[in-house]
């Protein structure tokens, strides 16, 4: 009886990890409405990794060409050193 709920506890728990692991690159895909901007975030606060680092929040120093935030759609542009991530 012990043995059939540890069975049952390591595949409900191998199904929930599969499901995240699933949803996570579209999580990570970008927010409706933003852009990524290059070039204007303060050290500790970028949101994602670069070829420097793999996490979000490990921003170096500030205004770093590679870090980059969200921003809403149109305002990079708008904003001094900044650069649209992707962007010909």
């Amino acid at each position: 009886m012990k043995d059939t709920k540890t069975i049952m506890g390591t595949a409900i728990a191998g199904a929930l990890a599969l499901g995240l692991a699933a949803t996570s690159p579209s999580a990570m895909a970008g927010k409706p409405g933003f852009e990524k901007c290059q070039g204007i975030a303060k050290a500790g606060m970028n949101d994602c990794g670069t070829s420097k680092h793999s996490c979000a929040g490990q921003a170096a120093v500030d205004a770093d060409a590679e870090e980059w935030v969200y921003v809403p759609e149109g305002t990079c542009n708008k904003i001094v050193g900044g650069k649209v991530k992707g962007a010909k």
